[in-house]
């Protein structure tokens, strides 16, 4: 080969190492030991305007029931916990043996007097038509008009006497004033009881309710009516606002709301759970929840300069629903910041751009051709 040859080909060869790759001068921009992130852009978007917030679960009307009798042995307990229970059903019986003995010796006494007062209006009814002939004297009519009088007072006193110890025997059951489930038990079988000790609690109408406090601030956004979601181990619970608190305490500076929970499901008395207030809807500037990174206590998001540097931003956010974060200050629509590798950023940070991946597809989906 000649030496014109040899001095070709190497020129080749230079010229081949120096176009070889033909790489994007977007990918080149920067570093390839940088870190790769995405880009997205704030969008205007409809969001659902929510209050978070926590508060127990409670019973609407827990009733405490006693007995109105002292010192009576429990002879039945006929109830437990969690049990339902009607209106007018027997849930415990006092002894009442005395109380059988005072009734009946009422009701003998009540009959009596019923047949002095019959007796005496007969006797009543025979003088006046002995009167008419003169048979007997009107002082002697007017005897026996005050002895009926006194028949009858007599009858009246022997049943107020037979309905008060009517009234002692009732006493000795107690009886469920209201549907509901029983929700805690003080009482044993063979228990001597005073009058107005708390034997048994009762949830009316098994009803439950959501209570929570809230700051003023937000406590103004929340109407009667307003829809509550809260989560439970059988999927959401919903619920509605049944009042709102008129005012807020001076020293906390909060108020109460109370969501009635028609169907509670898994939820028990006394569970905290947390609650979303649903309180309008509209059109917020809105990114992805991982472009907003926490630091510091404040919230950050990250855009990039013309050199691909990230720069810190510090806004103010809103709701998060579906994803999204509501961005009130700090961005305008259409900025763009950084939304996958966020996290991993510091300010003046240089990175990579790189394109989003796109969505899995589920398998076995059909793909369009």
């Amino acid at each position: 080969m000649s030496v014109r040859a040899v001095a070709a080909a190497t020129c080749l060869t230079v010229l081949l190492a120096a176009c070889g790759g033909g790489s994007d001068p977007a990918e080149s921009a920067a570093p390839a030991s940088t870190l790769a992130v995405t880009l997205v852009r704030a969008q205007m978007r409809p969001i659902q305007r929510t209050v978070v917030v926590s508060g127990p679960v409670a019973a609407f009307e827990e009733m405490q029931l006693g007995v109105e009798i002292s010192g009576a042995r429990v002879t039945a307990l006929n109830v437990d916990v969690g049990e339902q229970v009607r209106k007018g059903e027997v849930l415990l019986e006092l002894d009442h043996r005395s109380l059988d003995s005072e009734l009946r010796q009422a009701n003998a006494a009540l009959s009596e007097a019923e047949a002095g007062v019959a007796l005496a209006r007969a006797n009543l009814a025979r003088a006046e038509l002995l009167v008419k002939d003169q048979f007997i004297s009107a002082s002697q009519l007017d005897e026996l008009r005050a002895a009926r009088t006194q028949a009858e007072a007599r009858r009246n006193t022997a049943r107020a006497s037979r309905d008060a110890a009517q009234l002692r025997r009732d006493f000795a059951e107690l009886r469920a004033p209201a549907d509901g489930v029983i929700s805690k038990r003080l009482v044993q079988p063979g228990q001597v009881v005073a009058a107005g000790t708390e034997l048994l609690r009762l949830i009316r109408d098994g009803r439950l309710e959501w209570r929570a406090e809230l700051p003023e601030g937000d406590l103004a956004l929340v109407e009667p009516g307003a829809t509550v979601r809260l989560p439970s181990s059988a999927g959401i619970v919903t619920g509605r606002i049944r009042a709102v608190s008129p005012g807020v305490d001076s020293q906390t500076r909060t108020g109460t709301i109370y969501a009635d929970l028609p169907e509670p499901g898994p939820l028990q008395p006394g569970s905290y759970v947390e609650g979303r207030i649903v309180t309008g809807a509209g059109n917020a500037l809105t990114v992805p929840a991982a472009s907003v990174v926490q630091r510091d206590g404040h919230n950050y998001v990250f855009t990039l300069d013309g050199n691909h540097v990230a720069h810190r931003v510090r806004v103010a956010i809103g709701a998060k629903v579906g994803g999204r974060v509501e961005i009130l200050d700090g961005l305008k629509a259409g900025d763009a910041v950084v939304e996958q590798g966020a996290g991993f950023l510091g300010d003046g940070d240089t990175v990579r751009v790189v394109a989003a991946k796109p969505a899995a597809t589920p398998a076995g989906a059909a793909t369009a051709p």
